[in-house]
Protein backbone atom coordinates (compact mmCIF):
# COMPACT_ATOMS: atom_id res chain seq x y z
CA UNK A 1 0.00 0.00 0.00
CA UNK A 2 1.39 3.25 -1.14
CA UNK A 3 1.06 5.58 1.84
CA UNK A 4 1.40 9.46 1.63
CA UNK A 5 1.77 12.36 4.50
CA UNK A 6 0.95 15.38 3.16
CA UNK A 7 1.71 18.20 5.51
CA UNK A 8 3.86 21.76 5.26
CA UNK A 9 2.70 25.75 5.83
CA UNK A 10 -0.59 27.18 6.12
CA UNK A 11 -2.04 28.48 2.79
CA UNK A 12 0.48 26.64 0.46
CA UNK A 13 -1.87 24.71 -1.17
CA UNK A 14 -2.34 21.30 0.65
CA UNK A 15 -6.35 21.68 0.23
CA UNK A 16 -5.40 21.81 -3.55
CA UNK A 17 -3.15 19.04 -3.19
CA UNK A 18 -5.23 16.40 -1.50
CA UNK A 19 -8.13 17.30 -4.34
CA UNK A 20 -5.75 16.32 -7.43
CA UNK A 21 -4.27 13.40 -5.02
CA UNK A 22 -7.76 12.37 -5.09
CA UNK A 23 -8.65 12.32 -8.79
CA UNK A 24 -5.27 10.18 -8.99
CA UNK A 25 -6.63 7.20 -7.01
CA UNK A 26 -5.41 7.90 -3.91
CA UNK A 27 -7.96 7.94 -0.23
CA UNK A 28 -7.78 11.17 1.21
CA UNK A 29 -8.31 12.53 4.25
CA UNK A 30 -7.79 16.12 5.89
CA UNK A 31 -6.33 16.80 9.16
CA UNK A 32 -6.22 13.50 10.50
CA UNK A 33 -4.79 13.50 14.61
CA UNK A 34 -1.16 11.75 14.16
CA UNK A 35 -2.30 9.04 16.81
CA UNK A 36 -4.84 7.62 14.80
CA UNK A 37 -2.80 7.66 11.72
CA UNK A 38 -1.55 3.97 12.75
CA UNK A 39 -5.08 2.37 13.56
CA UNK A 40 -6.08 3.93 10.12
CA UNK A 41 -3.25 2.27 8.39
CA UNK A 42 -4.07 -1.03 10.01
CA UNK A 43 -8.21 -0.49 8.54
CA UNK A 44 -6.55 0.17 5.31
CA UNK A 45 -4.74 -2.90 5.23
CA UNK A 46 -7.49 -4.91 6.52
CA UNK A 47 -9.46 -4.14 3.53
CA UNK A 48 -8.36 -6.57 1.23
CA UNK A 49 -6.75 -4.37 -1.63
CA UNK A 50 -10.04 -2.35 -1.79
CA UNK A 51 -7.43 0.56 -0.60
CA UNK A 52 -4.28 0.67 -1.63
CA UNK A 53 -3.05 3.96 -2.39
CA UNK A 54 -3.61 6.41 0.93
CA UNK A 55 -3.26 10.53 1.45
CA UNK A 56 -3.19 12.25 4.71
CA UNK A 57 -3.34 15.81 5.27
CA UNK A 58 -1.22 16.54 8.79
CA UNK A 59 -0.32 20.12 9.87
CA UNK A 60 -0.59 22.36 12.88
CA UNK A 61 -4.44 22.46 12.73
CA UNK A 62 -4.14 19.92 14.98
CA UNK A 63 -2.34 22.11 17.57
CA UNK A 64 -1.29 19.67 20.36
CA UNK A 65 -2.03 16.54 18.65
CA UNK A 66 0.59 17.93 15.62
CA UNK A 67 3.37 16.97 17.85
CA UNK A 68 2.86 13.63 18.03
CA UNK A 69 3.49 12.74 14.66
CA UNK A 70 7.33 12.62 14.95
CA UNK A 71 6.59 9.68 17.57
CA UNK A 72 3.26 8.34 15.23
CA UNK A 73 5.61 7.93 12.38
CA UNK A 74 8.25 6.04 14.29
CA UNK A 75 5.77 3.48 15.21
CA UNK A 76 4.82 3.07 11.17
CA UNK A 77 8.43 2.32 10.93
CA UNK A 78 8.74 -0.40 14.08
CA UNK A 79 5.68 -1.91 12.85
CA UNK A 80 7.12 -2.11 9.43
CA UNK A 81 5.05 0.72 7.34
CA UNK A 82 6.67 2.53 4.57
CA UNK A 83 5.88 5.83 4.12
CA UNK A 84 6.53 8.74 2.06
CA UNK A 85 6.12 12.76 3.23
CA UNK A 86 4.79 15.50 0.76
CA UNK A 87 6.01 18.77 2.24
CA UNK A 88 3.94 22.10 0.70
CA UNK A 89 6.23 25.14 1.12
CA UNK A 90 5.73 29.52 -0.39
CA UNK A 91 7.40 32.40 0.41
CA UNK A 92 6.03 34.29 3.50
CA UNK A 93 5.09 37.81 1.35
CA UNK A 94 3.19 35.05 -1.12
CA UNK A 95 1.97 33.36 2.09
CA UNK A 96 0.60 37.09 3.32
CA UNK A 97 -0.85 37.67 -0.06
CA UNK A 98 -3.34 34.29 0.06
CA UNK A 99 -4.60 35.40 3.94
CA UNK A 100 -5.45 38.67 3.07
CA UNK A 101 -7.04 37.42 0.00
CA UNK A 102 -8.88 34.59 1.99
CA UNK A 103 -10.06 36.73 4.63
CA UNK A 104 -8.65 33.90 7.38
CA UNK A 105 -6.76 34.67 10.27
CA UNK A 106 -3.40 31.93 10.54
CA UNK A 107 -4.17 29.35 12.57
CA UNK A 108 -1.52 30.19 14.94
CA UNK A 109 -1.93 33.76 15.79
CA UNK A 110 -5.79 34.00 15.54
CA UNK A 111 -5.67 37.94 16.81
CA UNK A 112 -2.02 38.68 16.04
CA UNK A 113 -0.37 39.98 12.80
CA UNK A 114 -0.17 36.76 9.94
CA UNK A 115 3.94 37.29 9.87
CA UNK A 116 3.91 36.00 13.12
CA UNK A 117 2.08 33.11 12.57
CA UNK A 118 3.40 31.98 9.43
CA UNK A 119 6.65 32.18 11.38
CA UNK A 120 5.62 30.26 14.34
CA UNK A 121 5.00 27.94 11.79
CA UNK A 122 8.20 27.37 10.38
CA UNK A 123 10.14 27.17 13.17
CA UNK A 124 7.71 24.13 14.10
CA UNK A 125 7.53 22.26 10.85
CA UNK A 126 11.51 22.37 10.16
CA UNK A 127 12.29 19.27 11.53
CA UNK A 128 9.38 17.53 9.61
CA UNK A 129 10.66 19.57 6.29
CA UNK A 130 13.74 18.38 7.12
CA UNK A 131 12.89 14.48 7.12
CA UNK A 132 10.38 14.63 4.11
CA UNK A 133 10.96 13.16 0.75
CA UNK A 134 9.06 15.74 -1.57
CA UNK A 135 9.35 19.52 -1.09
CA UNK A 136 7.20 21.58 -3.44
CA UNK A 137 7.38 25.20 -3.43
CA UNK A 138 4.37 26.58 -4.53
CA UNK A 139 4.74 30.31 -4.52
CA UNK A 140 5.08 30.81 -8.09
CA UNK A 141 2.65 27.85 -9.29
CA UNK A 142 -0.55 28.31 -11.11
CA UNK A 143 -2.71 25.43 -9.98
CA UNK A 144 -1.92 23.25 -12.83
CA UNK A 145 1.77 23.51 -12.72
CA UNK A 146 0.96 21.37 -8.67
CA UNK A 147 -0.91 19.21 -10.37
CA UNK A 148 1.54 18.77 -13.14
CA UNK A 149 4.50 17.96 -10.00
CA UNK A 150 2.00 16.03 -8.44
CA UNK A 151 1.07 13.79 -11.19
CA UNK A 152 5.26 13.60 -12.09
CA UNK A 153 5.87 12.34 -8.55
CA UNK A 154 2.82 10.12 -7.90
CA UNK A 155 0.84 9.12 -10.61
CA UNK A 156 1.36 4.95 -11.52
CA UNK A 157 -0.06 5.21 -14.54
CA UNK A 158 -3.08 2.54 -13.43
CA UNK A 159 -5.46 4.84 -12.65
CA UNK A 160 -7.36 7.11 -14.54
CA UNK A 161 -5.39 6.42 -18.30
CA UNK A 162 -6.11 9.53 -20.41
CA UNK A 163 -9.29 11.30 -20.55
CA UNK A 164 -12.55 9.47 -19.73
CA UNK A 165 -15.31 10.68 -22.90
CA UNK A 166 -18.68 10.08 -21.48
CA UNK A 167 -21.30 10.04 -23.66
CA UNK A 168 -24.76 10.91 -22.65
CA UNK A 169 -27.74 10.75 -24.62
CA UNK A 170 -30.79 12.52 -23.71
CA UNK A 171 -34.25 14.04 -24.35
CA UNK A 172 -34.83 18.13 -24.59
CA UNK A 173 -38.57 17.38 -23.37
CA UNK A 174 -37.02 15.96 -20.29
CA UNK A 175 -34.44 18.69 -19.52
CA UNK A 176 -31.24 19.80 -21.09
CA UNK A 177 -28.19 17.72 -20.03
CA UNK A 178 -26.80 19.79 -16.84
CA UNK A 179 -23.46 18.94 -16.22
CA UNK A 180 -22.33 18.47 -20.23
CA UNK A 181 -19.22 19.92 -21.39
CA UNK A 182 -20.16 19.92 -25.47
CA UNK A 183 -24.10 19.45 -25.98
CA UNK A 184 -24.81 18.82 -29.60
CA UNK A 185 -28.94 18.70 -30.73
CA UNK A 186 -29.67 15.89 -33.32
CA UNK A 187 -33.61 16.89 -33.36
CA UNK A 188 -32.33 18.39 -37.38
CA UNK A 189 -32.30 14.34 -38.65
CA UNK A 190 -35.45 12.53 -39.55
CA UNK A 191 -37.36 11.07 -36.41
CA UNK A 192 -38.13 7.49 -36.56
CA UNK A 193 -40.98 8.46 -34.05
CA UNK A 194 -42.99 9.10 -37.11
CA UNK A 195 -42.65 5.38 -38.58
CA UNK A 196 -45.17 3.27 -37.21
CA UNK A 197 -43.22 0.33 -36.63
CA UNK A 198 -39.80 1.90 -34.95
CA UNK A 199 -42.32 4.43 -33.02
CA UNK A 200 -42.07 1.36 -30.34
CA UNK A 201 -38.07 0.84 -30.11
CA UNK A 202 -34.85 2.80 -29.28
CA UNK A 203 -32.71 3.84 -31.12
CA UNK A 204 -30.67 0.37 -29.63
CA UNK A 205 -32.52 -1.69 -32.15
CA UNK A 206 -30.62 -2.27 -35.45
CA UNK A 207 -33.62 -1.63 -37.50
CA UNK A 208 -34.10 1.81 -35.76
CA UNK A 209 -30.42 2.82 -36.19
CA UNK A 210 -29.98 1.74 -39.91
CA UNK A 211 -33.16 4.26 -40.50
CA UNK A 212 -31.64 7.10 -38.67
CA UNK A 213 -27.56 6.27 -40.89
CA UNK A 214 -29.42 5.73 -44.18
CA UNK A 215 -29.68 9.52 -44.71
CA UNK A 216 -26.41 11.27 -45.67
CA UNK A 217 -26.65 14.52 -43.11
CA UNK A 218 -26.52 11.82 -40.56
CA UNK A 219 -23.31 10.30 -41.46
CA UNK A 220 -22.15 13.74 -42.36
CA UNK A 221 -22.67 15.02 -39.01
CA UNK A 222 -21.46 11.61 -37.20
CA UNK A 223 -17.78 12.23 -39.54
CA UNK A 224 -17.64 16.13 -38.30
CA UNK A 225 -18.39 15.08 -34.94
CA UNK A 226 -15.61 12.45 -34.62
CA UNK A 227 -13.45 14.88 -36.29
CA UNK A 228 -13.84 17.78 -33.59
CA UNK A 229 -13.50 15.18 -30.49
CA UNK A 230 -10.37 14.13 -32.54
CA UNK A 231 -9.06 17.64 -32.26
CA UNK A 232 -10.12 18.91 -29.11
CA UNK A 233 -9.46 15.42 -26.43
CA UNK A 234 -5.51 16.30 -26.94
CA UNK A 235 -6.15 20.09 -25.79
CA UNK A 236 -8.39 18.56 -22.96
CA UNK A 237 -5.87 16.40 -21.84
CA UNK A 238 -3.37 18.68 -22.25
CA UNK A 239 -5.05 21.06 -19.83
CA UNK A 240 -5.75 18.33 -17.46
CA UNK A 241 -9.30 17.37 -17.70
CA UNK A 242 -10.42 14.38 -16.43
CA UNK A 243 -13.64 13.77 -17.74
CA UNK A 244 -15.28 15.17 -21.24
CA UNK A 245 -19.06 14.76 -21.25
CA UNK A 246 -20.65 14.57 -24.48
CA UNK A 247 -24.42 15.23 -24.48
CA UNK A 248 -25.91 14.10 -27.68
CA UNK A 249 -29.62 15.42 -27.66
CA UNK A 250 -32.89 14.39 -29.40
CA UNK A 251 -36.53 15.39 -29.13
CA UNK A 252 -37.38 12.33 -26.37
CA UNK A 253 -33.94 10.79 -26.18
CA UNK A 254 -35.11 7.07 -27.43
CA UNK A 255 -34.17 7.41 -31.07
CA UNK A 256 -31.95 9.67 -32.84
CA UNK A 257 -29.52 10.60 -30.00
CA UNK A 258 -29.57 6.56 -28.70
CA UNK A 259 -28.47 5.80 -32.34
CA UNK A 260 -25.86 8.30 -32.36
CA UNK A 261 -24.31 7.99 -28.87
CA UNK A 262 -24.14 4.31 -29.76
CA UNK A 263 -22.36 4.98 -32.85
CA UNK A 264 -19.88 7.39 -31.46
CA UNK A 265 -19.25 5.22 -28.52
CA UNK A 266 -18.29 2.36 -30.56
CA UNK A 267 -16.12 4.74 -32.95
CA UNK A 268 -14.08 6.47 -29.95
CA UNK A 269 -13.59 3.28 -28.32
CA UNK A 270 -12.27 1.45 -31.65
CA UNK A 271 -9.71 4.70 -32.08
CA UNK A 272 -8.42 3.67 -28.82
CA UNK A 273 -9.98 6.67 -26.11
CA UNK A 274 -11.01 6.01 -22.55
CA UNK A 275 -15.27 6.23 -23.08
CA UNK A 276 -18.28 5.39 -21.53
CA UNK A 277 -21.64 5.88 -23.02
CA UNK A 278 -24.92 6.29 -20.91
CA UNK A 279 -29.27 6.84 -22.05
CA UNK A 280 -30.48 9.04 -19.61
CA UNK A 281 -34.07 9.11 -20.41
CA UNK A 282 -34.39 5.73 -22.70
CA UNK A 283 -36.91 4.19 -20.34
CA UNK A 284 -38.72 7.71 -19.87
CA UNK A 285 -38.86 8.92 -23.50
Amino acid sequence: MKFLIVTGLSGAGKTMAIRYLEDMGFFCIDNLPPKLILRFVELCQESEGRIDKVAIVVDIRGRGFFDDLLGCLSEMKEEGYTYEILFLEAADNVLIKRYKESRRAHPLVKEGRVISGIQKERERLEIIKEISDHIIDTSNLYPKQLKENLTELFHDHQYNEGLLVSIISFGFKHGILLDADLVFDVRFLPNPFYIDELKIHTGQKPEVRDYVFKFSETNKFMDKLVDMLDFLIPYYTKEGKLQLVVGIGCTGGMHRSVALGDALYEILQDKGYRVSIEHRDISDA
